[in-house]
């Protein structure tokens, strides 16, 4: 992509970003702070890509005192393993057009997070600041955590702004021993996460001071290269101690459920048997975009310089015990190496999913496979049909029907509204029928599910509350593992959309700062769900939730003083149990066992109207293949008459011209140019040809449709 494109580019999103927030601002009920808006929707981006995970925003500052004092925080997450810290902080903007970002402002963001992390582990800190207030409990637990201050491996402190910023990182600094890394996240990396799948890591084995050396495989194809190396154990844990579980590919991470614990046998041999252990160890597997070579010291052979796009697919256990058994047993590791198969992918057109299928190869042996998580499995294709071919039942005050997108890969909502809103009218019309408050994703989808119900598998509980509150990626694998249909239909479809409504009106009714029932959201309102839920045997009818497209105002009410009920009883057991700490102790089993042990003095009957009635169900018809494809297929013959006859005759030309049309598709162009004219019937192929021929001319040429909107109005 040339500069001049992807500065046009930016420039569109960075319009649609700061649309987007000041439009959710508008939307909240209480109003709503921008700066936090966009450090949601940030980290929330982040999390997609798999560079942080259970994110928490939580604003917290000091306006007063000496200014090399002050500190800032935005947000911050704590890996599951306590190995990591995520810590934010925003500089927003809030222009109309893209600033560049000073190197002074950068350096001030930099000074102020590592000062609020310094205060942080003082215990003093938590003492100052009240109980109520949303960073208490991470203050509480960078004072007291036993497990935090045992494995705390990284701290990353990362500066997001709207604005751009070409210019060189913070150094790294130590806080008590412990290392402090500083990125910048800016809109131009934004930008490209939302094109990318995930912004790749590159090694520098050379300027780290390593030598790798390697032989190149004498296998050749169009897909990969591949190159056995051996890699000292040093390098391995330099990197560790940078990147973390951000080395391992993203699918693996997820189902591996990383911990990052030292294995007792590599431990035993890295301290008793150094010599054995390229002998003992299975290595790492692993794959790369581009790798750079040179000639080694002696010339006999080749070394590994750099590496691009670095991803660990099997061995990321060894890779962690290396550096435990390093920092934890002052073990010398200068004899250790280890053997590395890197495979670096050719194919750049299909490079996540050469990368995915050398993760599932690698990882058979895993009870959840790559291919399970992957978006492209059956269930997910068929849940998305669903969505595109369903309406929701008209609600009174509305003019029109609108749909439930479920975006099973990332950018699909954004896509679909760039094909299907091709001229202004298009666009509004795809707003009003697909509001984007109407848009869910997989990991929303398993947040919904599973915090409706518990699921037990024989004794063993897989399905609570406390999986929910432990992250998305976490959630997704228990939904993915225990908790979806492999056929799903409308009937399914309408009650997921039924337990999305319920739990974003809770989440409503619970509220925001300052006017909210307290901080802990993400902890109260699925258990207050997962509560009601148990205590009434599932009885709630989901089919009335999809017909009013809401909940009821005496549900409401009822959910309104669960909620206070449960936080308080969470609070109190986090005291009595957990010394404070309710957001670990509410990822907790024995939490939501405690949790389930009361009454909490609420009448369930109150609502009986919202119940079930078993005497007289629901009377729902399941929806067939033929009639769903229907709808589709009405849909896409209004696209293609949306498109004026003239429109179509210049689709033909441009096609002749540029040769970007084959032969057949301009003779589809030519015949539809007349059929849209006259009115006669479009048939299956040229139906089909013709969205395709849309799509190469939006992704191509999309200056040729401007004058739809002038042509249809005359």
């Amino acid at each position: 992509m040339s500069d001049s494109i992807k500065n046009t580019e930016l420039r569109k999103f960075y319009q649609s970003l700061i649309a987007d927030i000041k439009s959710e601002q508008i939307g909240l009920d209480e109003g709503g702070n921008l700066e936090q808006i966009f450090t949601l929707w940030a980290v929330d981006l982040l999390a997609d890509s798999g560079e942080t995970e259970n994110v928490r925003v939580a604003y917290d500052e000091s306006p007063l005192g000496v200014a090399r004092e002050k500190h800032k925080i935005n947000a911050y997450s704590i890996s599951d393993n306590y190995e990591t810290i995520d810590l934010f902080i925003t500089i927003f903007k809030g222009t109309d057009e893209p600033e560049r970002v000073a190197k002074d402002e950068i350096d001030t963001a930099s000074r102020r997070i590592a000062n609020f992390f310094r205060k942080g582990i003082y215990k003093g800190y938590v003492n100052e600041i009240e109980e109520s207030a949303p960073i208490f409990d991470f203050a509480h637990t960078l004072s007291n955590s036993t497990d935090l201050k045992e494995n705390l491996v990284r701290v990353n402190a990362i500066i997001l702004t709207d604005g751009f910023y070409p210019g060189a990182f913070p150094e790294e600094q130590t806080i008590f021993d412990y290392p402090v890394f500083n990125r910048v996240v800016d809109v131009n990396y934004l930008y490209n996460i939302t094109e990318k799948s995930h912004i790749p890591i590159a090694i520098d084995f050379k300027k780290e001071g390593f030598e790798v050396p390697c032989i190149v495989s004498p296998a050749v194809n169009d897909q990969y290269e591949s190159y056995l190396a051996i890699i000292p154990g040093a390098a391995l844990a330099t990197i560790y101690e940078r990147y973390g579980s951000r080395l391992l590919e993203q699918n693996v991470r997820s189902f591996l459920q990383f911990t990052g614990k030292i294995n007792k046998g590599i431990r035993n041999t890295i301290l008793k048997e150094q010599h054995m252990f390229l002998a003992f160890n299975n290595g790492l597997a692993a794959t790369a975009e581009k790798i750079e070579l040179e000639k080694s010291a002696d010339g006999k052979g080749l070394v590994i310089l750099n590496v691009q796009d670095f991803q660990i697919v099997n061995g990321g256990q060894t890779t962690a015990s290396i550096y435990h058994t390093l920092k934890k047993d002052k073990a010398d590791i200068s004899g250790i190496f280890v053997q590395l198969k890197l495979s670096v992918v050719k194919n750049k057109n299909n490079f996540s999913e050469i990368v995915s299928r050398i993760s599932e190869y690698a990882n058979t042996q895993n009870k959840v496979s790559v291919s399970d998580l992957s978006s492209n499995r059956p269930y997910h294709i068929e849940l998305e049909k669903l969505s595109r071919n369903i309406f929701a039942p008209h609600v009174t005050g509305q003019t029109n029907q609108t749909k439930w997108f479920y975006e099973r890969a990332r950018g699909q909502y954004k896509n679909a509204r760039i094909k299907e809103g091709f001229t202004k009218a298009k666009q509004k019309a795809f707003d009003l029928k697909n509001p984007k408050n109407q848009m869910f994703t997989k990991e929303d989808l398993a947040k919904y599910v599973n915090a409706y119900q518990e699921i037990y598998d024989e004794k063993k509980l897989v399905i609570g509350p406390h999986f929910v509150v432990r992250g998305n990626q976490k959630s997704y694998v228990q939904f993915i593992n225990y908790n979806f249909v492999k056929s799903p239909d409308n009937i399914y479809f309408e009650d997921i959309v039924a337990k999305a409504i319920l739990f974003r009106a809770a989440e409503k009714i619970y509220g925001v700062k300052p006017n909210s029932i307290g901080d802990m959201r993400y902890i109260t309102v699925p258990y207050s769900i997962s509560l009601f839920s148990y205590r009434t045997n599932c009885k709630l009818d989901l089919y009335k939730i999809w017909k009013n497209q809401s909940i009821s105002e005496q549900f409401k009410t009822l959910l309104y003083d669960l909620m206070i009920r449960v936080e308080a009883s969470i609070r109190k057991t986090a005291t009595e149990k957990h010394g404070d700490l309710y957001g670990e102790w509410a990822k907790k089993e024995e939490c939501w066992n405690e949790v389930k042990k009361h009454k909490y003095g609420i009448d369930f009957n109150s609502i009986k109207q919202d119940f079930e009635d078993p005497k007289n169900p629901s009377q729902r018809k399941r929806i067939a293949d033929e009639e769903t494809a229907q709808v589709q297929i009405q849909e896409e013959l209004e696209k293609i008459k949306s498109v004026p006859s003239k429109i179509w005759n210049k689709i033909e030309d441009w096609g002749r011209e540029t040769g970007l049309l084959s032969e057949q598709q301009k003779t589809v162009a030519y015949n539809l140019a007349g059929r849209v004219r006259n009115n006669t019937r479009i048939s299956d192929y040229e139906r089909h040809s013709g969205i395709v021929i849309l799509d190469t001319v939006i992704e191509k040429a999309p200056e040729l449709l401007d004058e739809i909107d002038e042509l249809n109005e005359q």
